[in-house]
């Protein structure tokens, strides 16, 4: 696992954001509104921002938030059964394509993508919700 990193200062993060801090604030408080308590925890990462922020329910990694000039990367990872849930739901079609295309791994698919406006913060609150759905 690696290690853990300091996060950001703010001044930081709004210089690399730009105009995509309202995006960030937006999914941070919204998972925070739903999912909480949950804890921010900041690890390396290869992108030119050098960190990316992992959003955890208890030892859970719901969300992987990479920042990026004027959008925000997501990942998110769903298990078998949160996948299939993906596929038969409203989520666009873009993001299923790219469930669809993503190599199975024993801890799920995984997909990473952009999200540069307000009407993206849907399609990531559902997807948070998929893959927090209970088993029936």
């Amino acid at each position: 696992m690696p290690t853990n990193v300091e996060p950001p200062s703010k001044t930081e993060l709004e210089g690399t954001l730009g105009s995509a801090l309202p995006l960030w604030a937006g999914i941070i408080q919204s998972a925070e509104t739903t999912y909480a308590p949950l804890t921010k925890l900041w690890k390396p990462s290869k992108a030119e921002f050098g960190r990316m922020c992992l959003l955890q329910q208890k030892k859970r990694t719901l969300l992987y938030l990479t920042p990026d000039k004027n959008k925000v990367w997501i990942a998110i990872v769903l298990g078998e059964r949160a996948y299939q849930l993906a596929l038969s739901s409203s989520l666009p079609d873009g993001i299923k394509k790219l469930f669809r295309e993503a190599k199975p791994y024993a801890e799920g698919r995984g997909i990473r993508f952009p999200i540069d406006s307000q009407s993206d913060l849907s399609t990531v609150a559902k997807l948070l919700e998929i893959k927090t759905a209970p088993a029936h």
